[in-house]
């Protein structure tokens, strides 16, 4: 399952219908990138490239110009080389780019010196990613210098510099019930494999095989990679957000921490579960559990068309301060509490974040100032947690050590919400009754 190159088409035309006439586009496919000595990094293609042309090959540029009479859209790519094709592997080429991506033009990637300042030369304003890549840019103003050598406007309005992200990431907010069912699958893939590491964690496992069989999940239910580095933290590692070494020794008595989702057809999800080693919950670690279930819930339910997106956040503040309130973590009374921002010492992330094409999707969350309201079709994860640190030496140390996120992805739908990412335990009961069986 794909995105249609129909979809794909009419992303285009939104695009090139938000554009003065004069303007023009450009984005440019994400380079290879080595690893180390002659090996490179499993390739992955530009977010907002492939957005607009499902095409997922290295050295190629897209070209969109409103209104031009030979067509509107344009694509310089890799051209057919057999012997390059012999270790590398087929190419599309531009012949067969303008029927397999219904693009107008095709041009070798070798001629975009020679052609794209001439299309250049008739446009005032050139949109592109601006500041995203230090080489991209050089060559978007060297491209502009050229044009500015033929160019037919002849007023001085020749190559303004525009950002896109200002009209391309509003488009890429709003998901389409296909990239809908894409995400939902990534959601799908990404359950099973919180499930299996959930399996095989038991005191004495190393996080890494919790890692392995996050991957083992991801790979074997089609995902190329995980859409981030996993976490897998255990002890006093669920207590750092963005651990990602994966190497220590699972204990007897840790929470561990798994943040991870795997990436399917360029969709990501972004789940986070937190159970105990041992399959059974301290009554500390329940206490704090259950504080953040509560936030995450009372922010899920309150997802529906029109709520300020900085609701959500508000929400899970006030349940985990009164939680930590009437635990005596916090010695405040709520509302002195609140104004001081006395939770930021154990919640210091906001409760969730746009997903899509990126795990930290596009989209502004503010408009004009103020927090603008969800509309169906927006895919936001909603991740509150708790982290106790083990050198917080103010709270007593029954306490320490003690990290919990709970994270899903959810839809903005007509009538509310839908949580793409269902399926994995979530309760207390739940996780203890699913890991009992699994002794």
């Amino acid at each position: 399952m794909k995105v249609a190159q129909k979809e794909i088409c009419r992303r285009r035309k939104k695009l090139m219908s938000l554009m003065p006439r004069n303007a023009v586009a450009l984005l440019k496919s994400a380079p290879m990138k080595t690893r180390n000595g002659d090996v490179d990094y499993l390739y992955r293609q530009d977010s907002n490239f492939y957005y607009l042309t499902g095409f997922d090959e290295a050295d190629s540029f897209l070209v969109l110009i409103p209104g031009r009479r030979e067509g509107q859209v344009i694509l310089f790519c890799q051209p057919k080389d057999k012997l390059k094709e012999q270790w590398q592997g087929a190419v599309l080429g531009p012949t067969k780019a303008v029927n397999e991506l219904g693009v107008d033009q095709a041009f070798s990637i070798d001629d975009i010196e020679n052609v794209l300042p001439e299309l250049l030369s008739t446009r005032g304003k050139i949109y592109y990613p601006m500041g995203s890549d230090e080489g991209f840019d050089k060559q978007v103003i060297d491209l502009v210098h050229a044009a500015r050598l033929q160019d037919k406007l002849g007023d001085g309005s020749l190559g303004q510099l525009q950002p896109l992200g200002e009209l391309l990431d509003e488009l890429r907010l709003l998901k389409s019930s296909v990239e809908i069912k894409l995400m939902q699958r990534a959601a799908d893939i990404t359950a099973e494999g919180h499930r299996r590491a959930m399996k095989a964690c038991r005191p004495g496992v190393n996080e890494y095989a919790m890692d392995a069989e996050l991957q083992y999940a991801f790979v074997r239910g089609g995902s190329r990679a995980p859409a981030y580095s996993s976490i897998v933290g255990a002890g006093d590692n669920s207590c750092i957000l963005h651990y990602v070494k994966n190497d220590a020794e699972i204990k007897d008595g840790d929470l561990v921490l798994i943040d991870a989702g795997c990436e399917y057809q360029y969709y990501a999800s972004d789940v986070t579960r937190t159970f105990p080693a041992n399959g059974k919950f301290s009554k500390e670690q329940a206490e704090i559990y259950e504080i953040v279930l509560a936030a995450q819930i009372a922010a899920i339910e309150a997802i529906k068309p029109g709520t300020p997106y900085g609701a959500l956040h508000d929400i899970s503040v006030r349940v985990i301060t009164k939680g930590l309130i009437k635990l005596g973590l916090i010695e405040k009374g709520l509302s002195r509490a609140l104004k001081d921002e006395a939770y930021k010492e154990f919640y210091m992330h906001r409760v969730g974040h746009w997903i899509g094409m990126d795990v930290h999707d596009v989209g502004n969350y503010r408009i004009a100032g103020s927090w603008r309201p969800l509309v169906p079709g927006m895919v936001t994860t909603i991740e509150p947690g708790i982290y106790i640190s083990p050198n917080n030496r103010r709270i007593p140390k029954k306490w320490r050590g003690i990290g919990v996120r709970i994270e899903d992805d959810v839809l903005v739908t007509e009538s509310g919400y839908r949580i793409l990412s269902e399926g994995i335990p979530k309760t207390v009961v739940e996780i203890e009754a699913f890991m009992s069986k699994q002794t």
